[in-house]
């Protein structure tokens, strides 16, 4: 299950059934768990932790330092969940104490070539993560995010649960939950209803989040006045809820 030409630090954990490739790397402090598959010329370097069934490709490299130059060699780590694709050239990157110390991946994300995970970015569940998207340090990605190739995820934005972000876009301000964004200097491009949609959203839902859609970015209303709209809203739908939830967080401002 191991290649020869592996190269695996006595300090490091591998779980039952746990295949690497030739020429791989794997540094102390590094736990990966069962099931999980390192391709070949992959670099993990610790502290990381990998759980159960991931599948890592070819020239990945996994934990390396921050690339933050106020970083000074402290203890970070990162964490990865389960059943999550990496593919070729992938880079991501450990937290920073400043950040927190932690960056964190959560379940069944498929991550395609070439993208890169800052240090002390937070990505959920079911995300997909498109060739050469590029997050930025301590972004955040809801679950069930879907970026674009070549999208960039600006420092400290977060991107809500169900947002789409399309191809090329350049991403400087939080992204509600379901809404899609779009062009070069992205801006809002209506909701995500088809992604929605193969999610199992019915009719009703999908319209409680147009509506709050159009509250936000068509109406022309006070964001003082929107808040109090959504928060009707709100009562009768938790997909509206959940954005009124997300406005109110937001520090760095919408995408408007």
């Amino acid at each position: 299950m191991i290649h020869p030409s592996a190269q695996i630090d006595p300090g490091a954990r591998l779980g039952a059934n746990v295949r690497v490739g030739a020429f791989a790397v794997i540094g102390p402090d590094v736990e990966v768990g069962d099931d999980s598959r390192i391709g070949p010329h992959c670099v993990i370097t610790g502290p990381t932790r990998l759980g159960r069934g991931n599948v890592i490709h070819a020239h990945a490299t996994i934990g390396n330092d921050p690339q933050d130059k106020k970083f000074r060699g402290e203890r970070t780590e990162l964490v990865i969940g389960d059943r999550n694709t990496i593919f070729e050239f992938t880079t991501i990157s450990r937290g920073t104490a400043d950040g927190g110390g932690i960056t964190r991946i959560g379940d069944d994300n498929w991550i395609m070539a070439y993208v890169h995970v800052a240090h002390d970015c937070i990505i959920g569940n079911q995300c997909i993560l498109a060739n050469n998207a590029t997050l930025a340090g301590h972004a955040v990605l809801g679950d069930w995010v879907i970026l674009g190739g070549f999208a960039a995820i600006h420092q400290f934005c977060k991107i809500g649960d169900h947002a789409f972000i399309g191809m090329g876009s350049l991403v400087n301000a939080d992204v509600p939950p379901f809404v899609m964004v779009a062009d070069k200097y992205a801006g809002p491009r209506g909701i995500n209803a088809e992604g929605l949609k193969r999610r199992g959203f019915d009719a009703e839902r999908i319209a409680a989040i147009k509506r709050a859609y159009r509250a936000l970015y068509m109406s022309g209303k006070p964001m003082a006045e929107v808040r109090e709209q959504l928060a009707q809203g709100a009562t009768e739908s938790q997909d509206v809820r959940l954005m009124l939830e997300f406005i109110e967080r937001s520090a760095r401002g919408l995408l408007r």
